[in-house]
């Protein structure tokens, strides 16, 4: 198709019209909006309606095939022809209404098609004059077509055009609609169109008059001195009414030459609901409602005329036409009055008849319930007809489900309301009333009694449990807070019923104990029924646990002991007996083709006793739980459940209520306690969501990467469960020590803080020792060491620093977010795309404190690797500085461990977007942690090196098995905390070499050396330069425990043991190893925020020993995986 031409020119050409496939495409393009497509159809100087032009010529063209797609278009996306309302309402009207007219005049065509297409073109400029408001935007355009829409409807009885005169009504039924009032002034021309016509299209034409009456009436249209169904004005032509822009909204008295008129019209109506449908009527009689309503003080008998004449639709098999009854009911209950029952009886009978669709039996149940529940309450019409509602055996579920809620209400109605005359009158006798609701919930089941023996999933189960609450809580609201109604159901026969029947269901059928359970889970969960489902609870207790009989059967009621166990105004003495009586039983029955199941079933009643722990106080619970868990702990066959019980039975003995709580609670939270920060497992591991491996969304593009890359990719976590309590001590394993934080009060007590949990050591308890020079002097190194780190719960802590590289694809990012980065230009940095305003916000799981945001004010795209062009290394881009941005993430560490920090980027682009999302994760390793100790401010340069050697030498005798410093506290920065040292160690041995070994220390170790013990290995460091500023000693000698770790470490508890040369004696290796050494290392490292890391390297020509020690045993791990991939790898 050719472009169209160009306004400027001063004589275009007559434009080609578009093909068919061609408008196809075209309003593809236009309605994908895509601002880019349009230029292949409209030339940058094309008109704005010239569109609009063009489909009106291809409409008018007798030879064009696709009129209809053409009308269907306009119809439903005027919005895309007429871009601004405003200012092109005026114009495309006018131009719609010409094409309308002379469709309308062309020369008459006897096939159907024309007309259909006379009809389609109304309705499709209808729309297009309602959607550009044209009462506003264009009067004269609007008067012009109700104009053209009255002349087609002027001609009544007229035969082939009879359904282009109903949809001309209908067009005009819409603008009436959206301008109330626009025909007030021709209702006497539409009376008497209304009267001549006899066709069909009297439909319309009667639903036409009755909406323009309607709106009379309800905008109180200004009174005339001819009255409403004057016709002094004349049809055509039109003009809208000057008072249409200012009716009124409220209802006001209307004259009495109106108000006569408004009469005949009504007369007139209602003789033609015999030539409506079903639809129409219900339509029509909806508008004569709020007629009658709003004129209810001035036609005080229409409303019973309104009963008269459509009462007896309730008997047609309509559901609509029973509709048009219900709602006059509704609005007019007091015309009804006396005939409520034969409505009643009317809608019992239509939900009974098998013949009748299932929608419209439902739909009269529906109804009937509202009938019931308007006020004055009817709910004792439906009393006398219960049998009526009884399910029948063909009836489908959902028709059984609806039944079954009009019979929970009779039953509410028989047993609330005769409890309360019974209360009234003591004369009564309820045991009657007491004997109708419980045959009516048997016979009620019946229906639904498949539900006893099919899973308990299935829906006839779910049926029946929905049908037993609505017995129970219908009568009290989820909204209701009435305790004395609450009190009278709970003592009502419906309660009671309901209890006996949950009882015996659950003695005879066991399988349905679980849908029991979540039925009371149900109740106990709305914060009205609660009481009710504690006292299902009680009556579990009081009556069931009797009925059941011991077996394996009985575990198949553990739901319901869980449930009775975690109420607390529950005693669960009885449940205690049935469980011990239980396990007897399991101990009694064991033999070897048990298989699993004491373990399974003894595991389970082991928890139900562990809820018991949890819930009640341990003196109420003690006797018999005692006696539960003694018996389980000696005499059950399983051994996992013996260990278990016995561990219950010293807790219970032992232990303080409150504290047992804490220790019992596997995650769940507990009145009046903290949970725990750390429920999961001991070894966490990123979520997927977080792994660097799965990137989504910006991150395939805006990448943010470590300069330094890490030695080993973390993947686990190790996290230690406190489970403390303030005045509990925690047990460490042997020989294993920690580090903790300890806030120093006035009293004689010293509490320890781990990260939230606290370890109270009274100074009283601490033993005597004697304290010679070697450990003063320690203790005075330590001290001043201490002083220099500083508190972080009361001060800024260490911060540890992992620069970035931040960057992203131009290429991917033009093709994502629609910029054109592929131009050609002179500097080609003019073609990147770019970022202003980057903030990266950074968080993280791990525990390193308020992560601070990172800012980037611009950002240059870097180009694909398939655009750039092959460049020597040297020679870079004048762009390159600004395509890569350094961003330092500053880590506060609470804990030196490895974990992942979360990044989410907000930047702006060039054209105004908003790009967010987030970006791959950043991982930090253990050697991030690696820091050098801080020195205090009265240790001179010159004696920097000697201080490092003597805090490495002391803190190796205090991380030692046979340290005395254990229970000693060092102050912290600040004046405020004070810490302990609790060390362990290891040794590993690796096979390298000693070249490898030096280069690598030289290149990741360098700056933590603080002293080279050899003659061999100084000369090889010396020559290499790197590492400087540390001891060096000719003479390979150690401190005075080294000598001996090998041995220590083998005679401790615990397992490790290292064994050098496989075919010789551990003393000979040792001494062949110690001959051959070429030298060692020492190395320091402080691992924020508060503990240490030290490496003894003995260094041979084919390996190394590495004696490593630390106050922060859960490091070891990370340690192992870093020294095999910084040596062995």
């Amino acid at each position: 198709m050719e472009r169209l031409p160009s306004q400027k020119q001063t004589a275009p050409p007559q434009p080609q019209l578009p093909s068919p496939q061609e408008w196809e495409a075209l309003i593809d393009d236009l309605q994908s909006g895509v601002p880019s497509r349009l230029p292949r159809w409209l030339p940058p100087g094309a008109a704005p309606l010239a569109l609009l032009d063009l489909l009106l010529a291809c409409v008018l063209r007798r030879d064009f095939p696709s009129k209809p797609f053409l009308l269907l278009f306009l119809e439903e996306s005027p919005h895309l022809l007429v871009p601004s309302p405003p200012d092109h309402a005026a114009p495309a009207l006018s131009s719609l209404v010409d094409a309308l007219r002379a469709l309308l005049q062309s020369p008459a065509d006897a096939t159907p098609a024309a007309y259909a297409l006379k009809e389609q073109m109304m309705v499709a400029v209808t729309s297009v004059a309602i959607t550009v408001d044209a009462l506003d935007h264009a009067p004269r355009q609007l008067e012009d077509l109700v104009e053209l829409l009255l002349a087609v409807v002027n001609r009544p009885n007229h035969g082939p055009d009879r359904q282009a005169r109903a949809v001309a009504c209908e067009c005009l039924r819409e603008l009436e609609r959206a301008y109330p009032c626009l025909l007030s002034e021709v209702a006497g021309h539409l009376w008497n169109l209304c009267q001549s016509e006899r066709t069909h299209a009297a439909q319309s034409y009667v639903l036409l008059l009755t909406l323009v009456v309607h709106n009379i009436v309800q905008h109180s249209v200004p009174p005339t001195a001819m009255g409403i169904l004057s016709t002094s004005v004349q049809l055509v032509p039109f003009n809208v009414p000057g008072y249409l822009g200012t009716v009124a909204g409220k209802n006001q008295d209307l004259s009495e030459l109106n108000l006569r008129d408004i009469r005949r019209i009504m007369a007139f109506l209602l003789e033609r609901p015999m030539i409506l449908t079903p639809l129409a009527t219900a339509e029509m009689v909806f508008m004569l409602t709020r007629v009658v309503k709003a004129l209810e003080g001035q036609m005080s008998a229409a409303a019973a005329l309104l009963k008269v004449q459509f009462s007896g639709l309730i008997y047609s098999y309509d559901p609509m036409l029973c509709h048009v009854v219900l709602m006059l009911y509704s609005h007019f209950s007091d015309a009804f009055s006396g005939d409520e029952q034969n409505i009643t009886h009317r809608l019992t009978l239509v939900s009974k008849e098998g013949q009748q669709p299932v929608v419209f039996r439902l739909l009269a149940l529906h109804w009937l319930v509202g009938v019931a529940s308007r006020p004055p309450d009817k709910k004792n019409l439906l009393v006398p007809m219960a049998s009526s509602f009884y399910p029948s055996v063909f009836d489908p579920l959902g028709l059984k489900a609806a039944k079954l809620d009009v019979l929970a209400l009779i039953a509410i109605v028989l047993g609330f309301s005769r409890g309360e005359k019974g209360k009234k009158d003591k004369e009564v006798d309820n045991s009657k009333s007491g004997d109708c609701v419980a045959k009516l919930f048997e016979d009620c089941l019946v229906c639904v009694s498949a539900f006893r023996w099919l899973p308990p999933w299935s829906t006839e189960t779910s049926v029946a449990f929905r049908t037993l609450h609505k017995f129970l809580t219908g009568a009290v609201p989820h909204h209701s807070s009435d305790n004395s109604t609450m009190s009278i159901l709970m003592e009502s026969t419906t309660f009671n019923t309901l209890q006996n029947i949950l009882v015996n269901m659950a003695v005879e059928h066991p399988g349905l104990v679980p849908v029991i359970a979540a039925f009371v889970d149900r109740l106990k969960g709305c914060e009205t029924h609660r009481q009710l489902g504690e006292r299902l609870l009680q009556t579990f207790d009081e009556c069931l646990l009797p009925k059941i009989v011991m077996g394996y059967r009985v575990s198949a009621y553990f739901p319901i002991f869980e449930r009775i166990a975690e109420n607390v105004k529950i005693p669960p003495r009885h449940l205690l007996e049935l469980l011990l009586r239980f396990m007897v039983f399991l101990a009694e029955k064991h033999g070897p083709d048990v298989g699993l199941r004491s373990w399974s079933q003894g595991s389970k009643v082991l928890r139900i006793c562990r809820t018991v722990l949890m819930n009640h106080r341990s003196s109420r619970v003690f006797s018999a739980l005692s006696r539960l868990l003694s018996f389980t702990s000696q005499f059950f066959p399983d051994l996992e459940v013996r260990d278990n019980a016995r561990i219950y039975l010293r807790m219970l003995v032992c232990i303080p209520g409150k504290k047992m709580r804490h220790l019992v609670n596997l995650g769940e939270q507990l009145l009046g306690v903290t949970p725990s920060p750390h429920t999961g497992l001991f070894y966490q591991v990123p979520s997927p969501r977080s792994s660097p491996k799965k990137p989504s969304g910006i991150s395939s593009y805006i990448r943010l990467e470590r300069v330094i890359p890490l030695l080993v990719n973390q993947l686990w976590s190790l996290t230690i469960p406190y489970l403390a309590a303030k005045d509990y001590e925690p047990v460490n394993p042997e020989g294993s020590r920690s580090i903790d934080s300890v806030d120093v009060s006035g009293s004689a007590d010293v509490t320890i803080e781990a990260d939230g949990n606290f370890e109270r050591i009274s100074s009283t308890q601490e033993p005597l020792r004697v304290m010679d020079s070697k450990v003063s002097k320690i203790l005075d190194i330590l001290r001043r060491h201490f002083s220099c780190i500083p508190d972080f719960r009361h001060m800024k802590g260490l911060v540890i620093k992992i620069p970035c590289n931040l960057r992203f694809d131009a290429g991917v990012f033009s093709q994502v977010w629609g910029t054109d980065a592929s131009s050609a230009d002179s500097d080609e940095t003019h073609a990147l795309p770019a970022l202003y305003a980057i903030v990266l916000s950074v968080s993280s799981t791990s525990k390193y404190g308020q992560i601070p945001s990172c800012r980037v004010p611009f950002l240059l795209g870097e180009p694909s690797v398939k655009d750039q062009a092959i460049v020597p290394v040297d020679n870079t881009s004048p762009g390159r500085s600004n395509s890569r941005r350094l961003v330092t993430i500053e880590l506060e560490p609470r804990e030196p461990m490895p974990g992942l920090v979360n990044v989410v980027l907000q930047a702006n682009g060039e054209n105004g977007q908003i790009i967010s999302g987030s970006l791959q994760s950043i991982p930090v390793g253990i050697e991030d942690m690696f820091l050098k100790a801080s020195v205090p401010y009265n240790v001179s340069e010159n004696d920097i090196r000697q201080y490092y050697l003597d805090l490495f030498n002391a803190l190796w005798e205090a991380c030692g098995s046979s340290a005395n410093t254990g229970r000693e506290t060092f102050p912290l920065k600040g004046g405020k905390g004070v810490a302990a040292i609790h060390g362990t160690g290891s040794v590993k041995l690796l096979e390298v070499s000693a070249d490898s070994l030096i280069h690598c220390i030289e290149l990741h170790l360098a700056p933590f050396v603080v002293c080279v013990m050899g003659g061999p290995l100084l000369s090889a460091l010396k020559s290499n330069g790197i590492i400087k500023n540390v001891i060096w000693k000719e003479e390979h000698t150690t401190p005075t425990d080294h000598n001996d770790d090998v041995s220590t470490f083998a005679e401790s508890t615990s397992p490790l043991q290292i064994q050098y040369i496989k075919d010789e004696d551990e003393s000979d290796s040792l001494l062949d190893i110690r001959r051959t050494s070429l030298g060692s290392f020492f190395v320091l490292i402080f691992l924020p925020p508060r503990f240490h890391l030290l490496f003894q390297m003995e260094v041979h020509d084919t390996s190394t020993l590495v004696r490593i020690r630390t106050d922060h045993w859960p490091c070891l791990g990370y340690v192992d995986e870093y020294l095999e991939a910084l040596f062995l790898v």
